[in-house]
């Protein structure tokens, strides 16, 4: 009896113990499976994101050649650099939101007890930018010319503006 006891428990150990092996050999591989899934998916994203963020850059200062190679005849490197001139057109932009009857380069005029300025700012190239302005009620955009004057200071002049409705 006693020597039955054993070997019972023996064969008994020896389940379990093959038992424990298979289950954690087949969830080592499960998870190398999971973790290639999963790499393989972000990377997927990350190049997906990437792209996407590349076709939002196209139309950027920082992206065009052209419009970059525009500045480069410039007197000044103070401000005609295009790494120093969007925050430097992009200030002088958001300056005239102090005008008391709010941002005249929004293209509207003041619709209720709130004045229209601008929020943000994009340069597309050398000669355009659009904006996003408000007056917490009321939305829109703009597109502006801007020009560098040999003074060094900035000129805008309206494209076109839109408002939309509530």
């Amino acid at each position: 009896m006693k020597k039955s006891l054993v070997l019972y428990a023996l064969i008994l150990s020896l389940v379990f113990n093959i038992y424990t092996y298979m289950y954690l050999s087949k969830e080592v591989t499960f998870e190398q499976e999971k973790f290639t899934k999963t790499t393989t998916k972000l990377k997927d994203s990350l190049q997906s994101i990437t792209n996407k963020l590349s076709d939002v850059n196209y139309f950027s200062l920082e992206k065009n050649e052209n419009a970059q190679n525009y500045f480069e005849n410039a007197k000044s490197d103070k401000i005609r650099n295009y790494a120093t001139l969007v925050p430097y057109v992009t200030e002088k932009l958001m300056d005239l939101n102090a005008n008391p009857k709010g941002n005249p380069y929004t293209g509207q005029e003041q619709l209720g007890a709130n004045k229209f300025l601008i929020n943000k700012v994009k340069v597309l190239n050398h000669r355009w930018i659009i904006a996003d302005y408000s007056d917490g009620e009321y939305w829109g955009e703009v597109l502006l010319k801007y020009f560098i004057n040999d003074d060094e200071s900035v000129s805008f002049e309206i494209i076109q503006s839109v408002i939309y409705q509530k």
